[in-house]
């Protein structure tokens, strides 16, 4: 088991005295017998009454609703967790789904349609080019190598960019660029496990990384696939492996940008500067 404590920073600074509308706050990670969390507490400014609730995913949702005009809104988080998936290979797939292609069980594709591919693509299309690169149908290949072959492919492949813009690229313009943040690589893995008819979500949380002059942690996206037997399994492409005990996942989503660390509007005088800071790190 590790402990980890993760401080998460958010500073608005508006041009002038603003009416805060509500503002969804995911920042509290995702509990379950790999994950138990010790202790948190979130401190807002100006003050803000909070509401607490669960979404659709069954993501941890604070609604922060505000009296007071601010030309500041502070919002710092602080939680401590225990971290037990230190053996993230240690699972089995079901007899059935260890080779691919497979299907799942028709109860099972109800509860996964979300996540699986609606549409298919024509052959041109560039992710489907892109994964037929990466596999072709009538080789024999394992469910979990198959995974594992794209989610280091993106990695060999792809030059990580910090992106500080809101919103994700396509996966044709991540292709095309060659370049993209940890959430486009995410995506880029996503769309490709549903091309090939795996379900798939977006996750977005923290990672741990060895402290460095430039590095005491950060937000961070990967990926998940369900597969049976071992349920959802987290892939990170921008590190090229499976999901750890470094990854501390907070929301879940069927598409990206629906789980935003911080989510709200203002009415006022427009133009506002975001500061954002993270630390993660060991404990003892």
């Amino acid at each position: 088991m590790q402990r980890y404590k993760i401080l998460h920073r958010t500073y608005y600074n508006f041009s002038g005295p603003v009416r805060l509308d509500p503002h969804a706050l995911r920042l509290r990670p995702r509990e379950g017998h790999e994950l138990r969390i010790e202790s948190s507490s979130l401190t807002i400014t100006p003050p803000a009454t909070l509401r607490w609730q669960r979404d659709a995913e069954d993501n941890s949702v604070a609604i922060a609703s505000f009296e007071s005009l601010a030309s500041q809104l502070m919002i710092e988080s602080t939680v401590i967790i225990e971290q037990f998936n230190e053996a993230p290979l240690d699972f089995l797939v079901a007899d059935y789904a260890i080779d691919y292609p497979f299907a799942y069980p028709p109860d099972d594709r109800i509860l996964l349609a979300p996540y699986l591919n609606a549409a298919t693509r024509p052959a041109d299309d560039p992710l489907a080019v892109w994964v037929a690169s990466v596999w072709q149908p009538g080789e024999p290949i394992q469910t979990y190598a198959l995974l594992q072959r794209l989610c280091t492919r993106i990695h060999q492949t792809l030059a990580y960019q910090l992106r500080e813009e809101p919103g994700v690229q396509s996966p044709a313009d991540t292709l095309s660029r060659g370049t993209g943040s940890c959430r486009d690589s995410a995506t880029l893995f996503m769309e490709a496990a549903r091309h090939l008819g795996l379900a798939a979500r977006f996750v977005s949380g923290y990672l741990y990384a060895p402290p460095s002059n430039v590095n005491y942690g950060a937000t961070h996206a990967w990926a998940e696939v369900f597969l049976p037997g071992a349920g959802w399994k987290g892939f990170d492409p921008s590190i090229g492996d499976i999901a750890g005990s470094h990854h501390i996942a907070v929301a879940v989503a069927r598409l990206p940008e629906s789980v935003p660390p911080v989510a709200g509007s203002f009415v006022g005088p427009p133009g506002a500067n975001l500061d954002v800071g993270v630390w993660v790190t060991v404990l003892d």
